[in-house]
């Protein structure tokens, strides 16, 4: 979430009388993330969150709208869009496609525990299973197609080593990750700060708007490398093994992900990474606008190839007594 768009509380508010809310008490922008415009909006009946879509195609915003009341109306702890006086989810405000949705009680974890990532894990399986039934479908905008795009526009701009290493990871990458692993609907950008506890309970899963069909164990990945990692030393194993154990007895991973979990690990490092890249490099003007340090993601992906290649050497050797150390290696995969 960021702020890209202006928006006045005059214009807000005349927009506002579209909808059965009430009057427009306050309005915030929020300054956390890098794709939207959002507000805080406080109404005479309730608060509320306002976004504005800065880049996602029109075509694509009724599959992120019904994708939230689908899921919502299943249970999910997402937001739910709320509909104006025609019964439409989407306006315009400022030019800009707009929606109004629920806002969510609890706060992020910055520094998770192991129960909160064994709650997350239990959450992202259940999303996969209600999403199972949504009747739209698109394709995963930021998945392999997008990074060979992203790249191709990075690589002038790197220093040579760099370029070198993002090159020879999208090599791999289109070689060697595995093409038949189940696939659905997944969230694809579920970071601590797109979710809120209350307690230990998750009471909130943000920000579906990179959301699409995709490896469901991606998603598994893009959890684990923010939730799970510690700095310079890749995935903490025992607070994976939670995520992985929640997911599981929700979702069984079958013996095909399990094998994948390392590539998937690179892939999910990789795809932000470039985003990171893409946002530093190549930025866009916004009032406020949440950037976040690519190399942190060059160090998750670092990891993750230093420990393939550790655990790739191990799984060669006859020592049975090496398992413990090959299970670490892959990052917590049991």
């Amino acid at each position: 979430m960021s702020v890209f768009t202006e928006l006045s509380a005059s214009a807000a508010a005349v927009w506002l009388e579209n909808y059965s809310l009430g009057t427009l008490q306050r309005l915030e922008g929020i300054a956390e993330g890098v794709q939207n415009s959002n507000f805080f909006l406080g109404t005479s009946a309730g608060d509320y969150v306002l976004t504005l879509f800065e880049q996602v195609p029109h075509a694509q915003l009724p599959f992120y709208t019904q994708l939230l009341v689908h899921l919502a109306a299943r249970g999910v702890p997402c937001p739910a869009p709320v509909a104006n006086r025609n019964n439409e989810y989407l306006g315009e405000l400022a030019g800009r496609p707009a929606v109004i949705v629920s806002r969510l009680d609890g706060a992020s974890a910055a520094s998770p525990t192991p129960q909160h990532c064994a709650a997350i894990g239990a959450a992202l399986a259940e999303l996969h299973l209600a999403a199972r039934s949504c009747p739209l479908r698109q394709p995963h905008p930021r998945g392999t197609a997008w990074c060979v795009a992203a790249a191709a526009q990075l690589v002038p701009l790197l220093a040579p080593a760099t370029a070198g290493l993002l090159a020879d990871e999208l090599r791999q990458q289109l070689a060697s990750r595995p093409g038949s692993l189940p696939r659905g609907i997944i969230h694809a950008d579920l970071f601590r700060d797109n979710v809120l506890f209350v307690g230990e309970r998750v009471s909130g899963l943000l920000d579906f708007y990179f959301a699409g069909v995709d490896d469901l164990l991606f998603d598994l990945a893009v959890v684990a490398n923010d939730w799970c990692t510690v700095a310079g030393a890749g995935v903490d194993a025992d607070r994976c093994r939670l995520l992985l154990a929640a997911y599981h007895r929700r979702r069984p991973l079958t013996a095909g992900e399990r094998a994948a979990w390392p590539m998937l690990l690179r892939a999910a490092a990789l795809r932000f990474w470039l985003s990171r890249l893409q946002d530093r490099l190549l930025p866009r003007p916004g009032e406020v606008v949440t950037q976040r340090d690519p190399t942190v993601y060059q160090d998750i992906l670092l990891a993750h190839r230093a420990s393939d290649e550790r655990l790739r050497s191990l799984a060669s050797a006859p020592d049975a007594r090496l398992a413990d150390e090959v299970l670490r290696a892959a990052g917590g995969m049991a």
